[in-house]
């Protein structure tokens, strides 16, 4: 869980980055409906920082 909050750190740090690309393309960002989106970032970043653990075992 403490990972997760770490991953959404993460996000966050290049939401104003996002948001700035997307509101040059006319797209409204809600966080509400970024929800499922959010949700798959996290599955991304525990996958690769998995992947990254394993490569530093290795």
């Amino acid at each position: 869980m403490e990972q997760n909050m770490k991953f959404m750190q993460i996000a966050m740090k290049y939401l104003p980055e996002a948001k700035q690309s997307l509101g040059e393309q006319k797209v409204e960002l809600d966080l509400e409906k970024m929800q499922p989106l959010l949700q798959l970032f996290l599955k991304a970043m525990e996958d690769a920082y998995e992947l990254g653990k394993q490569d530093a075992q290795e």
